[in-house]
């Protein structure tokens, strides 16, 4: 009668245990909750719990293992440079989730993002201009140039010769830019232009010598909140992240 017992009782622990593993692979269990824990991570990621994404997921399980035990019985855990590697996959784990939990305490709120747009907004306030140049290596060519352009020739044309490839295939055009978008000598000539006209002496900057026309102004243009929210809000979590990180340094003893 005791020896029926004990083994019923046998019996049921060992079902218990077969209950907790998904797998085994030469007798080295796969517990079930590291399946649990990849179907978490796949559904998050939008993926639909199913019997079938379960298979694909024992079967992944049991195909590491197998590679994984052939890698241990190899040494290969044990080599220098693996060793290294681990360790920093292990760090690197280790710091994203330190940010993510640092992250979910200190969260990037609505109101956050919309005074970091506000302010970007006030930043950005003021004039908008397209201009059109020709960029020339010497001053006695911009002033060729220039004379040139005075006589009647195109703009469009005459920028062929621009040292600047990216506005020289398209007339000169600079598209619209605030004055910030250029260097000062740059800009400082154009905002003095009216609009259709040009410089009247080559602009020297550190790229070489520019005639310049201006095209037009307008009043700055800034884009909806809902079209920029989602790289405001990464902004300022790399922001906090920086501040995180420099505050950490600051309270460590660093010798």
């Amino acid at each position: 009668m005791l020896r029926a017992i004990a083994f019923v009782t046998c019996a049921l622990a060992g079902s218990s245990v077969l209950a907790q593993n998904l797998a085994t692979v030469n007798n080295r269990p796969i517990p079930k909750a590291r399946e649990e824990a990849w179907v978490k991570q796949l559904t998050q990621q939008g993926q639909q719990d199913s019997p079938q994404l379960r298979d694909m997921v024992k079967q992944e399980l049991i195909r590491r293992e197998v590679f994984l035990q052939e890698a241990a019985r190899r040494g290969l855990p044990e080599k220098p440079d693996v060793k290294f590697q681990l360790d920093v996959q292990r760090q690197n784990t280790l710091i994203q989730a330190l940010m993510r939990d640092e992250m979910d305490k200190k969260p990037v709120t609505d109101a956050d993002i919309q005074k970091a747009y506000n302010d970007q907004k006030a930043k950005a306030g003021g004039k908008e201009y397209r201009a059109r140049h020709i960029l020339l290596e010497k001053e006695d060519e911009a002033k060729a140039i220039i004379e040139q352009l005075k006589k009647g020739a195109k703009f469009e044309e005459l920028a062929k010769k621009s040292k600047d490839p990216g506005s020289a295939a398209n007339g000169g055009d600079l598209d619209w830019a605030g004055p910030d978008g250029y260097v000062k000598p740059f800009a400082d000539a154009m905002m003095k232009l009216e609009k259709g006209k040009m410089t009247e002496a080559p602009v020297q900057t550190q790229f070489g010598w520019h005639v310049i026309r201006l095209d037009d102004v307008r009043e700055a243009q800034f884009p909806p909140l809902t079209q920029v929210q989602a790289q405001i809000k990464e902004m300022l979590q790399q922001q906090r992240v920086q501040g995180f990180a420099a505050e950490l340094q600051k309270k460590s003893k660093i010798q």
